[in-house]
């Protein structure tokens, strides 16, 4: 995600706020220690599992125990984690070695690492064309390759450098943030070209990106503090409304119609698509200084974050805090 995603900010604890309209809270803490820097989580809901990226390795949990069930290692500078559960497979972009590691989801074990491009950052799974798609942060590009075979089909200048990025297979469109000059780049699955870029005035450095597929819109969370609706089909943005400080992550529950911003100041803000041209926020949830990074489940509307503490600085002294040993967790919110 961002180029400083991995860096964690002074932590002042956990607390639950709710707006007069929102309803999530906080359900449950998951311990899972260790050291290091974290960026996306993806929840897989048909398996029940959350994949936790975690500086070299990916952390696996049980969504229905709560607790950490496996681990994926060797995956250096981890950002992000694709599943395919139609092959079995997940993917990860290992942003220090420029590979994506292809893993098997019933042994958690290597099948074979891919090259990609330079700093490999979010990356999706496309099941139309069993292909998955590395979002290369300093490479500036994508790249494409069969998640069956591991052969790589594609790789596209983006012009930029690009954030996370979302797919609409009906659509044979995939939708990526390019950070550094605010607007999407859209690319055709079938040849793999960019065919439009859509400016996301008023928004600027887009992150987290979101779709709601039946109704043709994208959510991207800016770091201006907005979040944008996008029209998916004609690259127009239709709705605009405000979020926190140091967004990361956005994501979209296409049955209650709500779209998440994780911001790092320590809160979600969650908004309601009224209509397809009407977003309004409905509720601040207050979490915790340094998650900045979301994962939906949609069948139990529960989203998970990562988080830590870090211990105070002293007085006087500048630099970074160090993280608290072994105090990494995902936090858990829900309506129930």
């Amino acid at each position: 995600m961002k180029r400083h995603a991995f860096v964690v900010m002074l932590v002042m604890g956990v607390s639950v706020g709710l707006s007069a309209a929102g309803s999530y809270h906080l359900l449950k803490e998951i311990p899972v220690g260790g050291e290091g820097g974290w960026d996306y989580l993806s929840v897989d809901p048909g398996a029940h599992r959350l994949y936790v990226s975690h500086a070299t390795h990916i952390v696996v949990i049980d969504t229905r125990q709560d607790k950490v069930v496996g681990d994926i290692p060797d995956t250096p500078g981890v950002h992000g984690f694709a599943v395919a559960p139609d092959l079995k497979r997940g993917f990860t972009t290992n942003g220090r070695e420029a590979k994506s590691s292809i893993i098997d989801l019933v042994t958690l074990k290597l099948i074979a690492k891919v090259d990609t491009g330079e700093n490999p950052d979010a990356v999706l799974y496309d099941p139309s064309h069993h292909e998955v798609y590395t979002f290369n942060g300093r490479g500036q590009s994508a790249t494409v390759f069969d998640g069956r075979t591991g052969t790589v089909t594609a790789t596209i200048p983006l012009g930029g450098k690009p954030e996370t990025g979302v797919a609409d297979p009906a659509a044979g469109r995939v939708y990526v943030n390019i950070e550094d000059k605010n607007e999407i780049a859209v690319i055709d699955m079938r040849t793999h070209a960019v065919v439009a870029r859509w400016p996301i005035a008023p928004g600027e450095e887009a992150s987290g990106l979101a779709i709601d597929l039946a109704h043709h819109r994208l959510f991207a969370g800016c770091h201006n503090k907005l979040m944008v609706m996008v029209n998916s089909e004609t690259g127009k943005v239709v709705a605009t409304v405000p979020i926190g400080q140091g967004v990361d992550g956005t994501a979209f529950d296409p049955a209650t119609r709500l779209a998440f911003s994780s911001n790092g100041e320590g809160n979600v803000t969650i908004a309601r698509e009224e209509t397809p041209d009407r977003l309004t926020v409905v509720q601040t949830l207050e979490t915790q200084r340094s998650a900045r990074t979301i994962a939906l489940d949609p069948t139990t509307h529960r989203i998970y974050l990562s988080a830590a503490t870090l211990e105070p600085l002293p007085e006087g002294q500048q630099g970074r805090p160090r993280m608290k040993p072994d105090s990494f967790k995902v936090l858990v919110y829900g309506e129930q």
